[in-house]
């Protein structure tokens, strides 16, 4: 057949007047049989699928909007239609329709330029070669108007009739095929202009679409609709001509008007319900099919990966739950306005498996007043920005660093409202400047211990266990729990680091507290479950990675602390959320912005709150007691809704949980009850006060007495002074006990 051609072409040149377009030709035909003649026929562009945990459809990404379909689930109506005005012969010619090919050779030879007389193989062919073109070099040779690129599809198109049976081209066809409206093959075109698929097409609505692929822009009937009726009726009366349908049907149909039903194809993230989600997906994915190379390539490179992601077909499961999500975009906009310039900042994070579950902001995802494209829970290399300061969340690092190295819970450090500590290095062993913090509440001064230090937050008692743990060591525990800084940059090692210097995202955070929910076992994030290819093939995937960062006594230490940030701490006035739940409040310098992070033993959090305009020029004086911890209750109560609440595991280890009874004889009750629960004791006062030699309304003495050691949170019974007793004979008073309270053993 390649010969037959061949000798065609060099007939033509024969042709008196041909000229120089002769020559063309004749180079073009002398080289025809020795062309590459073996065409890739890979599926064409495919429209990438987004599903949640469990399979449902959550976003789609495409740049060519196409589903293909087999040609069983093409109407018989609407492929009847396709090769009438196409390709009337299509199931009787061979490779070639020889007739039509020579008269549109001999038009095209005098001009230069294609004209007709295509077969449906043909058209394929072009199909194929302008689908897979990854240039502008590329695209601009499959659709030159010359006589060379039709002689390449004459010789592609010989290979597909000898390899593919006519039922096999026709499908190909019909789901390559442009139809207008941004629709790619016959079902999305269904889809787009009538909102049904191509089984149900009518006789009409067939004929419009096959109208189409002449000229889609011409002819696409939302925006011409009166050529595209026409163009329609052509194609009816073309089936009435061939005898595919009768003059009365092709009579009946072009009276109709054009009706449409018409769906607009939605694709990207800001058509997802999840758009923030789908956001750190599409990077994960990204980096799957660059191997991880993505923001190490040049633009160029990075815009071919992106076409990958749209044209391939990919099927992506997630780990993404629905619940989740829901509960967290209805908690953020609960409390955060989503058109104003204040943002809140949410990721769940699940314990033991990495899995991101949620991400949302309290802003609407998209362009426009209002709204941001910044996924702002999410670090620079997801589509988020530089984050925002940890705040007093990092304070948890540093905990779990003391208790790794046996610091008692116990442990003592006399804290004013401010304080400077020097001498400590960095992991380099360079000497870093004092450090000089002081507490958001002047008050908080005095004796506080692992616990009470953590649950009031106290900036110069962690400033001064910093110093005693390491600052390295501080930091090299925040880094074992996968923390790192949200833009990219090198790590700040400073003493100030422990109060959140370094700005971090929500879900790297939530990872590294959901590695505690875990009993030390920390998980690296993950979006992305399993991807298949548009032939089913699985891609490979990163898992999440996980390792025991602290030994399971440590991790239930620090829970079982953080538990009383919720009930005794900062964060008390959320309370409870009806299970087991811990988490740390973080506030940043002069208020500027608030976060709370937080766990129960299934799910881990972190909510931000902050303006992203700049927080020093646009202060918000919010406290991480306030918005961030009323989010992260709300949002973790509804997704947790239903599910079981299983509690921390309790500490197998001993980790010095003892304290001694202050003296606080000579104080009033408030005074003293103030001091007692400073040191993590809990406090009762005597209904009976006692004679003493402290005077009458102060404190006479404490049971335990003062310099006992006694475990955190024993009760210790206060008993007021009555003053002397009147004959000051330093009697029992006639209570039992001395004028020090005491009772005497009888």
């Amino acid at each position: 057949m390649a010969g037959v051609v061949a000798g065609v072409l060099v007939a033509f040149i024969a042709l008196p007047g041909i000229g120089s377009a002769g020559l063309s030709a004749r180079n073009a035909a002398n080289d025809f049989q020795d062309m590459d003649s073996r065409l890739k026929t890979a599926p064409p562009s495919e429209k990438t699928v987004v599903t949640d945990a469990k399979g449902k459809q959550i976003a789609t990404f495409f740049d060519r909007y196409r589903e293909s379909v087999r040609l069983d689930q093409v109407a018989p109506i609407m492929q009847r239609a396709i090769v009438d005005i196409e390709d009337s012969r299509f199931y009787e010619h061979g490779a070639l329709d020889l007739k039509g090919t020579i008269r549109a050779l001999a038009s095209n030879v005098e001009s230069e330029n294609t004209q007709g007389g295509s077969t449906l193989t043909q058209q394929y062919v072009k199909n194929i070669l302008v689908d897979g073109a990854k240039t502008k070099e590329e695209y601009a040779e499959a659709t030159a108007p010359t006589v060379g690129r039709k002689l390449t599809e004459l010789r592609y198109a010989l290979d597909l009739e000898q390899r593919m049976t006519k039922g096999e081209i026709l499908q190909g066809y019909l789901n390559i095929a442009y139809f207008g409206a941004g629709a790619y093959g016959v079902q999305a075109a269904s889809k787009r202009y009538f909102s049904k698929p191509a089984t149900k097409l009518s006789l009409g609505e067939a004929a419009l679409l096959a109208g189409i692929t002449q000229n889609p822009n011409a002819y696409d009937p939302t925006r011409n609709p009166n050529d595209a009726r026409k163009r329609r009726d052509v194609v009816l009366y073309r089936m009435a001509q061939l005898g595919h349908i009768s003059t009365a049907q092709a009579d009946a149909e072009a009276a109709k008007p054009i009706k449409l039903n018409p769906t607009e194809p939605a694709g990207g993230c800001e058509s997802s319900e999840a758009s923030y989600f789908c956001e750190y997906v599409r990077y994960d994915m990204l980096n799957i099919l660059s191997d991880g190379k993505y923001w190490s390539m040049k633009p160029k490179e990075q815009q071919a990966v992106v076409n990958k992601l749209n044209r391939g077909g990919y099927t992506i499961r997630t780990t993404l739950d629905q619940t989740a999500q829901r509960a967290t975009d209805k908690a953020l906009r609960a409390y955060v306005s989503p058109t104003g310039h204040r943002v809140a900042a949410e990721a769940m994070v699940e314990p033991g498996t990495g899995y991101v579950r949620a991400i949302g902001l309290s802003k609407r995802y998209g362009p426009g007043k209002g709204r941001t494209t910044l996924n702002l829970a999410a670090d620079n290399q997801h589509g988020g920005s530089g984050g925002v300061s940890a705040g007093s969340t990092f304070k948890i690092f540093t905990l779990a660093a003391a208790l790794d190295e046996g610091i008692p819970v116990s442990t003592t450090i006399n804290s004013g409202s401010r304080t400077t500590v020097s001498g400590m290095t960095n992991c380099k062993g360079q000497p870093v400047a004092p450090f000089s913090p002081s507490n958001s509440d002047p008050a908080e001064a005095g004796g506080y211990d692992l616990k009470t230090g953590t649950w009031h937050s106290v900036n110069t008692f962690y400033a001064q266990l910093e110093k005693r743990v390491g600052l390295c060591d501080s930091i090299q525990m925040a880094k074992r729990f996968g923390i790192k800084r949200a833009d990219g940059q090198p790590f700040l090692e400073v003493p100030s680091q422990v109060l959140g210097t370094n700005e971090i995202d929500m879900v790297h955070l939530s990872a590294a507290y959901a590695g505690f929910a875990a009993r030390g076992k920390y998980c690296t994030p993950v979006s992305i479950l399993q991807v298949t290819d548009a032939t089913g093939k699985r891609l490979d995937v990163p898992k999440s990675s996980c390792k025991q960062a602290v030994d399971e006594p440590v991790a239930d230490k620090v829970n079982q602390i953080l538990e009383g940030v919720l009930t005794k701490g900062t964060a008390k006035r959320i309370g409870s959320i009806g299970r087991p739940a811990a988490g740390k409040t973080g506030t940043c310098e002069e208020h500027t912005c608030a976060l709370f992070a937080g766990m129960t033993p299934t799910m881990a959090a972190t909510v931000a709150y902050w303006d992203p305009r700049g927080p020093w020029k646009y202060p918000v004086n919010v406290f991480g007691a306030d918005q961030p911890a009323s989010i992260w209750q709300q949002s973790l109560q509804g997704a947790l809704k239903g599910k079981p609440s299983p509690g921390f595991s309790t500490p197998t280890e001993d980790f010095g949980d003892v304290t001694e009874v202050p003296d606080v004889t000579g104080l009033s009750v408030g005074e003293a009850t103030a001091r007692l629960k400073a040191a993590d004791l809990q406090v009762r006062v005597s209904p009976k006060p006692v004679s003493s030699d402290k005077p009458k309304d102060t404190v006479a003495s404490t049971s335990p007495d003062a310099g006992t050691e006694t475990e955190l949170g024993t009760t210790v019974t206060i008993y007021m002074s009555s003053g002397p007793k009147p004959d000051g004979d330093g009697g029992d008073g006639g209570d039992g006990r001395d004028g020090r309270g005491f009772q005497w053993p009888f």
